[in-house]
Formats: C-alpha cells, sequence, structure tokens
C-alpha cells in the first residue's frame, strides 16, 4: 500500500536575514568608509596625526561590524546585535571626529536654515550607493566633506537603530538558536510519531484483506482439488469403458 502522504517541507532553523549589501545603512557606509579616506588623504596629514588613522579605522570597523552581523544573525541575534552595536559605536566616533574637524578649523557646521543644508539633506536621503558620491569626493571641498559625513553618520545611526528595534522583536517571537533547534526537532519528532500513529491505524484493515485473500484462496484450492478429482474419475470411466469394448471383439 503506497503512501500518499505528502511530505512538510524542510523548514530550517537558520534565520533568514537580509544580504547585507542591500541593506541601506550599509551601503551609506561603504560611502563613509572611502569618502574618508580620500577626505584623510586630501585634507589632513599622512604623517604625524593619528586622527587620520583613527577615523579610517572607525569608518572601516563601523562598515565591516555590519557585514559579520549580519552573517552571524543567521544563527545568532543576539551576536548580530552585539556587532552592529559595534558598528554605531564606531560610527559615533567617526562623527565626533568629523565635528571635531569642524570645530577646530574653524569651518561652518550645516544646520536647518542654511541654504547648503536642504540640498545636501535631500541629496544623502536619496542616494545610498558609493557611484553616487564617488565623483564629488575630489571636488568637494573639506566642509562639504566634512558636513556630508556627519549627516551619513545620523543617518546610518537612525537606520541601524531601526533595523536592531526590528531585530529585538523577532529575538522575542521567534527566539534564538537553540529555541529554533528545539523547535525544529520537536516538530520533526511530532511528524514520526503522526506516520506511526497513521501506519497503527491500517494494521487492521491490512489485516482484514489478508484473511479475505486467504479464504478466497482456499475456495479457489478446494474448487481446483474437485475439479482434478471430477476429471481423474471421467478419465478412468472411459479407459475402463475402452477396456472393456476391445475385450468383446
Amino acid at each position: 500500500m503506497e503512501n500518499h502522504t505528502p511530505k512538510k517541507p524542510f523548514k530550517s532553523i537558520f534565520r533568514q536575514v537580509p544580504k547585507w549589501q542591500d541593506l541601506w545603512f550599509y551601503q551609506k557606509s561603504e560611502v563613509l568608509y572611502q569618502m574618508t579616506y580620500v577626505f584623510c588623504e586630501r585634507f589632513l596629514p599622512q604623517y604625524g596625526d593619528r586622527t587620520v588613522d583613527q577615523m579610517v579605522q572607525a569608518a572601516r570597523s563601523g562598515k565591516q561590524n555590519i557585514v559579520e552581523g549580519s552573517e552571524d544573525g543567521k544563527t545568532s541575534t543576539e551576536m548580530e546585535l552585539k556587532l552592529l552595536n559595534a558598528a554605531r559605536a564606531s560610527i559615533g566616533e567617526l562623527r565626533q571626529d568629523y565635528e571635531d574637524f569642524i570645530k577646530s578649523r574653524r569651518l561652518h557646521q550645516w544646520t536647518v536654515g542654511d541654504e547648503r543644508f536642504q540640498p545636501m539633506q535631500d541629496f544623502t536621503k536619496s542616494h545610498n550607493q558609493l557611484a553616487d558620491y564617488e565623483p564629488y569626493f575630489r571636488q568637494w571641498s573639506a566642509e562639504e566633506i566634512a558636513n556630508v559625513g556627519l549627516t551619513l553618520c545620523f543617518q546610518v545611526d537612525a537606520m541601524m537603530n531601526k533595523y536592531m528595534e526590528s531585530l529585538e522583536r523577532t529575538f522575542v517571537t521567534q527566539g534564538g538558536i537553540k529555541e529554533r533547534m528545539h523547535q525544529a526537532r520537536t516538530g520533526y519528532r511530532q511528524q514520526q510519531d503522526n506516520r506511526l500513529q497513521e501506519l497503527e491505524q491500517t494494521v487492521p484493515a491490512l489485516q482484514q484483506q489478508l484473511t479475505q485473500a486467504k479464504a478466497e484462496a482456499a475456495q479457489w484450492k478446494a474448487a481446483y482439488e474437485d475439479l482434478k478429482q471430477r476429471a481423474l474419475n471421467a478419465y478412468r470411466q472411459q479407459q475402463e469403458e475402452i477396456n472393456r469394448l476391445k475385450e468383446l471383439k
């Protein structure tokens, strides 16, 4: 008897996470890293100033922790949250460095009311790809790059905060890898128990069919034996009659 019960699709214990390349805050962090590298190369001394290493490292750490957090998030929401917090801390350091640069050089930090503020906000909000910014890295002044860098830092931080809030809700409702492994194992065992129960329920019907088949086979055997015996009797009678007729000649 064939089993036509559809099998349930296998549910992975790994959490489905978006590709880090598609995350807007990652894309902006990539812009921040590349822009900061050029900024330091153009406007800060290459030797004797630790600010260069600090800014480049902070920008890189922010970007890389997002990547590592997203990868680790497949198995551990807790680890993803920790790495994203580390990324936020690095972006926060970078923001502080840009602010210090503006203040120490007596440049102007663009705020609401400045005619350059809103166009910068509109541009950075609607553009995430490195290719959108790269042509300006060698054109913008130190003040322009510093203000764009500050704005991107604020935007990345806000986006990451919102994303981390959704991660926390997911962790509360779905649990971590241990909970998912337990659910997967429990679900598998339940599936096996259901299958066993289904098979056990079919045993009486199969036994009844077997009994009926044996009874029908016995009937056919009895009919065959009766037919065989009658054929033998008819053959013997015919042979006896043939022999008798031969004796009368």
